[in-house]
């Protein structure tokens, strides 16, 4: 183990912190943080979303954070274990720098997302930043990403990782590899893979990525959410059974991947 004895003993005493992204959009990653926020808080723990910049969404309108909070919110006992954040929203559906600078409004600060991942992180034990589409969208005019937030907050002394949300079909191992390569070019520890969409009737190639995604990220497949989980009558339970223990849930992904792999 690397560090100092008070360096270890301070990361320990904040919580956890998940930077969520994607292979691309429509993959999945508003569900997937909204079920590992619903699994965290189903074993007890306090978390936060924060969504750094919301993009394609006018002023009173609800947006990624808040469809977290609608899916997750009935495993909170309480209101307070739930903590909900959005830094900056742009009403067009671009990249946040794009939106940024036809809507003339502030450009979103790496440095900015990293203290307020760290005063969540104070007070949570688990902290999860969604971002915007996958991971090297620009977020300001300086060309700064997701990555770049979390090698910001990792700069502050938290431990950050990266959860990746790929697709189940064909192209999912080209995206999922570059992000691996991008993330371990940064230093940035990749956490595993979720399966975003998990299709009612999968075809061979959603069955054979089953066993290949995890060797294309190097890191291990962590659930597989089936199709409009979002709809589920009971979310949180939906979540659970869905997601690997290392995000809190109960999924095995050697079970599932033999009874739906194609070998």
């Amino acid at each position: 183990m690397s560090g100092s004895a008070e360096e270890r003993t301070e990361a320990a005493a904040v919580g956890r912190v998940l930077f969520v992204t994607g292979t691309g959009t429509e993959v999945g990653k508003t569900v997937t943080t909204a079920a590992v926020a619903a699994s965290a808080l189903r074993a007890g723990l306090r978390v936060a979303v924060l969504k750094p910049g919301q993009t394609g969404v006018g002023p009173e309108e609800p947006g990624d954070a808040e469809e977290v909070g609608r899916l997750a919110g009935p495993a909170a006992p309480a209101p307070d274990r739930l903590t909900l954040r959005e830094l900056a929203r742009y009403p067009e559906p671009l990249a946040p720098d794009t939106a940024a600078r036809r809507s003339g409004l502030p450009y979103l600060a790496a440095e900015d997302v990293a203290k307020e991942v760290a005063g969540l992180a104070e007070r949570h034990d688990l902290v999860l930043v969604e971002g915007a589409g996958g991971l090297l969208v620009r977020y300001d005019e300086q060309g700064r990403t997701l990555a770049d937030q979390a090698r910001a907050t990792r700069e502050l002394g938290l431990p950050a990782e990266v959860l990746l949300v790929a697709s189940a079909g064909l192209g999912t191992l080209n995206t999922t590899a570059l992000t691996a390569e991008a993330l371990a070019a940064r230093g940035l520890p990749l956490l595993g893979v979720v399966v975003g969409a998990w299709p009612h009737s999968p075809g061979l190639a959603d069955r054979c990525n089953l066993a290949d995604l995890p060797r294309a990220a190097g890191t291990p497949l962590l659930g597989a959410l089936p199709e409009h989980a979002g709809r589920a009558g009971d979310f949180p339970a939906l979540a659970a059974a869905a997601l690997a223990p290392a995000l809190h849930g109960h999924w095995d992904a050697a079970a599932f991947t033999t009874a739906h792999g194609a070998g």
